[in-house]
């Protein structure tokens, strides 16, 4: 009973995942938010579509694995002559024993177990490529309106450098240093242009849309991902979805064992028929037992097979715990010292660099300082920007890691 339920249930979230696929949402032709694209790749992408069939694939193996065997119908005809001929027809029917089809049908479960697993393992790497893809939109938006400040202040230095120069105050040299410096902004802005468009292709991708349809990506760099507690860290990895794949693999692999060790049991074929007999002018009854002798083939060799690779799903489950907790450990460092980065230029460093360059440009307007000041001190501010938006993307790329790793959600 158990077992038609359970294959009732997994029949239905079947059908409400192919329904949800059906109905996936479409990207809009407008700003886009983080859940959003989530739910596009959840419906769209083209990986997560793979693992469900492969999910649904297997029910049907679970529904296999519970069938009888058929019985056969044998007929065998004795002599040609009509006077002598004998004609018999038989019903053999193979007897399972030693519990072969429960075990075959525990495989079947466990095979299920682990495409569910897989399933969830894939959802957790979709979730944190459209995340960190997400995020990579936002930082180049972000990137462009960089550049595009940079050549306000570029465009601004060349014209205070060409009223001083017309005014006789400053050296032409200087105002080709200027409209040198706006040129290499622009080719700046010429880059960041390429690259938003590509963070919002990588993006698309992800649902199965080669051309973005959305027009900005609403987010907000700013919001720092917190880092979770070593303990609530610890607590999560027992349930990371590539310790649960693993985990899955493994008990698969044992089911497979107890099918190959319960082959050594014989099974029994069970005949039961008639013979018709036209010489002596009656029928007569068969019944019969069939029983091979395992004298030759004990099925050593696949119980040995099986064996070895329960040991090696054991191994390759112990090494997904060992890296789930490497890389979980090296993306909470990174997510640590990315807030610290943060902090430090958000509080000290770009006032610092911004309170520069306004002395410079003011004092350069009023001849107070050199260009070389000035572009200097422009130098300064947008390295110290570039540095700023560069934290903030890693510090949310280690926040989707974790994300991928743990099977959680990564704030934005």
């Amino acid at each position: 009973m158990h077992r038609s339920i359970y294959l009732l249930l997994l029949s239905a979230g079947l059908l409400a995942g192919n329904i949800a696929h059906a109905q996936a949402p479409q990207e809009p032709a407008g700003p886009l938010t983080l859940p959003a694209a989530l739910a596009l790749a959840e419906g769209g992408n083209a990986t997560l579509s793979a693992a469900r069939h492969e999910l649904a694939a297997q029910g049907g193996a679970l529904q296999q694995a519970r069938a009888l065997p058929n019985p056969e119908l044998q007929t065998v005809l004795e002599d040609t002559r009509r006077a002598t001929r004998s004609t018999t027809v038989q019903l053999n029917q193979l007897i399972e024993l030693g519990g072969k089809r429960g075990a075959r049908t525990a495989v079947a479960q466990r095979g299920a177990d682990l495409a569910q697993a897989g399933l969830s393992l894939q959802q957790a790497d979709t979730r944190a490529a459209v995340t960190s893809a997400f995020v990579d939109v936002l930082a180049a938006q972000e990137g462009l309106r960089l550049a595009d400040s940079a050549q306000a202040l570029a465009a601004r230095a060349s014209d205070i450098t060409a009223r001083r120069v017309t005014a006789g105050k400053a050296s032409p040299v200087e105002e080709t240093r200027a409209r040198v410096a706006e040129a290499s902004v622009r080719l700046e802005l010429n880059l960041a242009r390429s690259t938003l468009a590509s963070a919002r292709q990588r993006l698309a991708a992800l649902w199965g849309n080669a051309t973005p349809r959305f027009t900005l990506a609403e987010g907000r760099l700013e919001t720092l991902p917190e880092l979770p507690a070593a303990s609530e860290l610890a607590a999560r990895m027992a349930q990371a979805p590539a310790v649960r794949h693993a985990q899955s693999a493994l008990a698969q692999r044992q089911a497979m064992l107890d099918v190959e060790q319960r082959r050594a049991t014989p099974d029994v074929t069970l005949s039961i028929g008639m013979k018709r007999s036209e010489e002596l002018g009656r029928n007569q009854a068969i019944i019969g037992l069939a029983l091979p002798l395992p004298l030759f083939d004990r099925n050593a060799g696949n119980k040995l097979d099986a064996l070895r690779r329960s040991d090696k799903a054991s191994d390759e489950l112990a090494a997904a715990r060992i890296d789930v907790q490497t890389k979980v450990a090296a993306a909470s460092e990174r997510l640590a010292t990315a807030r610290l980065d943060v902090e430090s230029l958000r509080q000290d460093i770009l006032p610092g660099a911004q309170s520069a360059y306004d002395a410079a440009s003011k004092g350069f307007e009023f001849g107070k300082f050199a260009f070389l000041d000035v572009l200097d001190a422009q130098r300064t501010l947008l390295q110290a920007k570039n540095q700023y938006l560069r934290a903030l993307t890693e510090a949310q790329h280690a926040a989707a890691d974790i994300e991928r790793l743990l099977g959680t959600p990564a704030p934005l």
